[in-house]
């Protein structure tokens, strides 16, 4: 049955010719019993031949019906069953074809009933009773041009609806890519700070040293110690930052600012409870130096949850944020009990106006190397985890 389905959608021509060779059957097998003369078997093959073309030539086909049935009328060729074939034609060209074709399908398909009637009026049927059977005869026109507009008006929405669905998704992943290029720049441009904070501790230290070298020996050496130990995670943190700037960016004058750390965390907490958003907030294991990308991540992720918490969680709305400091990384873990914004807000545009969701939170955890697991909280509201990697500072 599905091989039949498939060989019919993919040679709808040959499926109307079957119909027409069927039609011109019936046509002959019914001239039998009414002596049909050669005229007629011209009509009925040239209404057939209407039925096997309309597809390919709707307009056309329905200029050959319409002759038909005028030459029909002319030559006084009775109904046949080949005339079904002006029904289909009007189908077709209302579903298929230009509005004026349609609308000259229309008309055609009003008068023939009428016509019909006049020309082989019914024996011993009164005058009103011949005008119903010409409005009757009239109905099924109508209802096959109704049933082929409605055809062709279903195919236009539709159509719409895929084109509109089409130019949304090329707007949606415009919009991604422009939010992922923002969001690196900004990110660049808060690492700049980090890497030039790291560079101004070892020309400090390197002054230091210098200074001490040759009476304070240890302290020298402690100060050359830091000096290795910045300029590795200044290292590391210009990898990143030169993996992020794939793409120039304009520096604008005024954002570049000192970025916060993990013990500002304790801040924005504190902040949060004061514009009445009640925020659990607690400290696991040792805590201990960070490298200076962890902490601003950290932040940042935090920062971006409990702005979600606060405009979409809802009256009576509380939340949790735990801070974990495993052997070899930190673990942060920010939940709410409200209801929660919608999955596609956290990807499309945050919930803060400045970042970008789950795309800023993302490219923040992977800068470091960390994993990010965001979504719907069990019992209701949300949930975001995070793991980033670190390494202690000496």
């Amino acid at each position: 049955m599905q091989r039949l389905y498939d060989f019919l959608r993919r040679h709808p021509t040959g499926v109307d010719g079957f119909w027409a060779v069927v039609l011109l059957g019936l046509t002959c097998m019914a001239a039998g019993h009414h002596g049909m003369l050669l005229r007629g078997l011209v009509i009925s093959v040239a209404l057939c031949v209407v039925v096997a073309l309309r597809r390919r030539m709707p307009e056309k086909m329905l200029a050959v019906a319409a002759g038909a049935g005028v030459a029909q009328v002319v030559l006084d060729v009775p109904p046949m069953p080949a005339d079904f074939a002006m029904l289909v034609i009007i189908y077709t060209v209302a579903a298929k074809s230009t509005r004026w074709a349609s609308r000259a399908a229309l008309i055609g398909g009003l008068l023939a009933g009428s016509l019909a009637q006049m020309r082989w009026p019914q024996s011993g049927a009164s005058p009103l009773g011949n005008v119903a059977i010409a409005v009757f005869q009239t109905v099924p026109f109508v209802l096959a041009w109704v049933l082929g507009d409605s055809l062709r008006t279903r195919r236009a929405y539709l159509a719409q609806l895929e084109e509109r669905a089409a130019r949304l998704e090329k707007e949606r992943e415009a919009q991604a890519k422009v939010a992922v290029a923002a969001e690196r720049a900004r990110i660049a441009r808060e690492l700049h700070d980090v890497v030039a904070h790291n560079v101004s501790v070892m020309v400090v230290q390197a002054d230091g040293a210098a200074y001490v070298l040759d009476t304070a020996p240890d302290q020298a050496k402690k100060a050359l110690e830091t000096i290795s130990g910045t300029g590795r995670q200044a290292l590391a943190e210009m990898r990143r930052l030169l993996g992020v700037l794939r793409t120039g960016e304009h520096k604008e004058a005024g954002e570049y600012v000192p970025q916060p750390d993990v013990e500002q965390i304790d801040d924005l907490v504190e902040q949060c409870r004061r514009a009445g958003l009640p925020v659990d907030f607690k400290v696991e294991g040792t805590p201990r130096p960070l490298p200076s990308g962890v902490e601003l991540t950290a932040y940042r992720i935090v920062q971006e949850a409990l702005t979600n918490t606060r405009k979409h969680g809802g009256p009576n709305t509380g939340a949790s944020v735990r801070l974990v400091y495993f052997d070899d990384g930190l673990g942060l873990l920010v939940e709410d009990d409200g209801k929660g914004a919608p999955q596609e807000l956290y990807e499309e545009g945050g919930a803060d106006g400045d970042g970008h969701g789950l795309i800023g939170m993302r490219e923040r955890v992977g800068m470091v190397g960390g994993t990010l697991d965001a979504g719907p909280r069990p019992g209701g509201g949300f949930r975001i985890s995070a793991l980033l990697p670190l390494k202690a500072v000496h």
